[in-house]
C-alpha cells in the first residue's frame, strides 16, 4: 500500500520525545477500546481522547483521521498475532511439536485479538485500502509458513508431494477462517458444548500433519 489511508502511520515519523511516544500509544490504545466498544462506523475522535485523557487536538499531532488511527490499532494487533511460527522454530527435532506450539500461539493471539479481526473484516468490505491491509496481512502468514513447509521438506520431515506455498495457502487459510468462526461470530457453536481450545489446536494440528506427511506421536488417551 502507498497511497491509502492504512499505509499513512507507517509513513509518519515517530514522536521524538517520549512524552510524544506514551501520548501516541495512549491514543492507540483509547481508539482500539472505543473501537471494540462502538464499532468503526459509530467510533468518534473525541470519544478515543476521552478515553486515552488527552486534548482532541492532541490527536492530531499524530493522527489525521480515524482511518489512520484504526490503521495504527490493527499494526499493534498484527504484531501481537506476528508469534513464532513454523519457520522460526524449524530446527527443533520434533516437527509435530513445532506445528502443535505454532497453532497454539496462532490461536491464542487471534482469541485476544478476535473483536478486532471482526471489525477488520467488516471495515474491509467498504474500504480498499484496508482490504488491501487485511490481504498483505494474510499474505505474511502465508509466505512465512511457506517458508516453514519448504525447511521441512529439505530436512525430510515433510513429504515433497505438495508445494509449499500452495500447501501453506490451504492450511493457513483453514486455519484463520476457522478462528474467526470459532472466535468471533461463534458460527455453529451448541451452547451447552462449546469450543474447547486444547481439541481446536489438537485437531488442526493433527490436519497440518496430515496434509504434510509429517510423523503423528502415539495418543494413548485417544486410543
Amino acid at each position: 500500500m502507498t497511497t491509502n489511508a492504512a499505509a499513512a502511520p507507517a509513513r509518519r515519523e515517530p514522536p521524538a520525545t517520549s512524552r510524544g511516544v506514551r501520548t501516541r500509544a495512549a491514543l492507540v490504545q483509547a481508539a482500539r477500546v472505543v473501537f471494540e466498544r462502538a464499532g468503526y462506523l459509530d467510533a468518534r475522535l473525541v470519544d478515543i481522547t476521552r478515553e486515552a485523557g488527552c486534548a482532541t487536538g492532541s490527536f492530531y499531532t499524530y493522527f489525521a483521521n480515524k482511518e489512520e488511527v484504526f490503521a495504527a490499532v490493527l499494526e499493534v494487533a498484527q504484531e501481537d498475532m506476528l508469534h513464532p511460527g513454523v519457520d522460526r522454530e524449524v530446527d527443533g527435532d520434533d516437527a509435530y511439536a513445532v506445528l502443535e506450539a505454532s497453532n497454539r500461539a496462532y490461536l491464542e493471539a487471534y482469541r485476544r485479538n478476535a473483536r478486532l479481526m471482526g471489525l477488520l473484516e467488516q471495515v474491509a468490505h467498504i474500504d480498499p485500502a484496508f482490504r488491501a491491509f487485511r490481504a498483505e496481512r494474510a499474505a505474511a502468514f502465508i509466505q512465512r509458513n511457506a517458508r516453514g513447509i519448504a525447511e521441512l521438506q529439505r530436512r525430510g520431515v515433510a513429504t515433497t508431494r505438495v508445494d509449499p506455498l500452495l500447501a501453506s495457502r490451504a492450511l493457513s487459510g483453514m486455519v484463520s477462517r476457522l478462528a474467526y468462526s470459532v472466535f468471533t461470530i461463534g458460527e455453529g457453536e451448541d451452547a451447552e458444548r462449546p469450543t474447547d481450545f486444547d481439541e481446536l489446536v489438537h485437531t488442526l494440528t493433527q490436519l497440518w500433519a496430515h496434509a504434510l506427511g509429517i510423523p503423528v506421536p502415539p495418543d494413548p488417551d485417544r486410543g
